[in-house]
């Protein structure tokens, strides 16, 4: 089992947040863009642009955050988060 865990904060709360699951049998990057736009269609956002940033984080921590700069529409939130929670054993 794959999970992911999207939440928008605004203010330091959090305002939105959603789990998504996947058991497929894809990699583990694209259960991660899959599970990103998924909660983007349900949070009816655009899908961010992954920049240098949020690479070098996610490849640390497993958790990025996608600020004003990564979208090209206006936000509503201060940053939309993404933290894998629970991973394949192969990974």
């Amino acid at each position: 089992m794959f999970r992911l865990w999207v939440r928008e904060f605004k203010e330091t709360h959090m305002i939105k947040d959603i789990v998504i699951e996947d058991e497929s049998e894809d990699t583990r990057t694209h259960k991660i863009m899959n599970g990103l736009e998924k909660a983007c269609r349900e949070f009816d956002l655009p899908v961010p642009i992954w920049l240098e940033d949020n690479i070098d984080s996610f490849k640390k921590t497993s958790k990025a955050r996608f600020r004003q700069g990564s979208f090209i529409e206006e936000i509503p939130f201060d940053y939309l988060e993404i933290l894998v929670i629970e991973e394949d054993p192969t990974y």
